[in-house]
């Protein structure tokens, strides 16, 4: 049995080196090395993971046009995600951290509370191992082990100094209809079930070397990472200015609008900007309309001197990506995002 090639990937400016096989994308084997490569979906579909190839070769498996387009490839830009070495490669990503501290584990989780936040949102927590505590960062998330190799991707919404004793985390599920698992968590899910799991992943999380001012802005459960930043925030006793944008189609679609107000009374450094979308007049909407991207961008001429954390669905964290550093100066380096791509996001010729 021929044993596959194996090539050393080198991240600049950094200088982490690690080593990939020829057989495995180089986000894979970044995860197995404990060195932390931006990434989102981990299937070709957000672009989050997109980082400029400085030397070497690669061949890219199936992605969307949208994550990677064949203008970008061919400039040298790479998905590592999908991406296999053919040669020693060398990469730019100035989001590279270490991540070797919060190993990846497979455990069992006990359905501890189903609680409907909304019509379409339900808020599941978990019961974790007392054994063998999870350690992640707020704003990681963790993947369900599905029975036929399926797997479905939660942020966990807690950040690590709440998980209590017993541990739990929180997860904030939107209903997609026809959903695989979400239909499972609305119908069929009942406390005490067991469920298996694995995490934490992601490279979503608060920086907390940087004393720049933060954006954080959130579409519908997008805002589940964002709620443990806030969490972890308040929890260091930071003063960095803090301004959340919480965009939903209808108020009801900021399923957690009291939580926040009850935040914003005890951090002094933070402002709420709530954005509703397509308000009907019974909704006796008086707030901010519109796209919640936009919104920021309204109130900001100059982004030069932030950070920006942006979670929600793709279409929004990639307009915003675009706008921010191209129209408001935000360095790209200090964009962090989070894009929620569900199975019809990852697969649209099946959807």
């Amino acid at each position: 049995m021929t044993t596959p090639a194996s090539y050393q990937i080198t991240v600049q400016p950094s200088g982490r080196r690690f080593s990939a096989q020829a057989d495995e994308t180089i986000l894979n084997a970044a995860i197995r090395a404990g060195v932390g490569l931006p990434y989102g979906c981990k299937d070709g579909a957000c672009g989050s993971c997109k980082c400029k190839k400085l030397s070497g070769s690669v061949v890219h498996g199936p992605h969307q046009d949208k994550a990677l387009s064949a203008a970008e490839e061919a400039a040298g830009f790479v998905l590592t995600c999908c991406a296999q070495p053919r040669s020693d490669v060398v990469l730019e990503s100035r989001q590279v951290t270490d991540e070797s501290a919060f190993p990846i584990k497979k455990m069992p989780v006990r359905v501890a509370a189903l609680e409907k936040k909304s019509p379409d949102v339900m808020l599941l927590r978990l019961q974790l191992p007392a054994a063998e505590p999870l350690r992640y960062h707020a704003g990681q998330y963790l993947e369900f082990l599905l029975p036929g190799g399926l797997r479905r991707a939660y942020s966990m919404a807690n950040a690590p100094h709440t998980l209590g004793t017993p541990p739990h985390v929180e997860l904030h599920i939107r209903l997609m209809p026809g959903g695989h698992f979400t239909e499972q968590v609305f119908h069929t899910l009942k406390e005490k079930d067991i469920l298996r799991a694995e995490g934490p992943f992601g490279s979503f999380y608060l920086r907390e070397d940087s004393g720049k001012p933060i954006i954080l802005l959130a579409s519908g459960t997008g805002f589940a990472p964002i709620k443990a930043i806030i969490e972890r925030l308040q929890h260091l006793g930071s003063t960095r200015p803090v301004t959340l944008y919480w965009g939903g189609r209808r108020p009801v679609d900021l399923y957690l609008d009291d939580w926040v107000r009850a935040r914003q009374a005890e951090m002094p450094q933070l402002r709420y900007v709530p954005v509703v979308s397509d308000a009907l007049p019974e909704d006796g909407w008086s707030g901010r309309t519109g796209f919640v991207h936009q919104a920021v961008l309204d109130d900001f001429a100059d982004l030069s001197g932030h950070q920006v954390y942006a979670c929600g669905a793709p279409i929004v964290v990639e307009s915003a990506r675009t706008a921010y550093c191209a129209e408001r100066g935000l360095p790209p380096e200090e964009f962090y995002a989070d894009a929620f791509t569900s199975e019809a996001d990852k697969h649209p010729q099946a959807a």
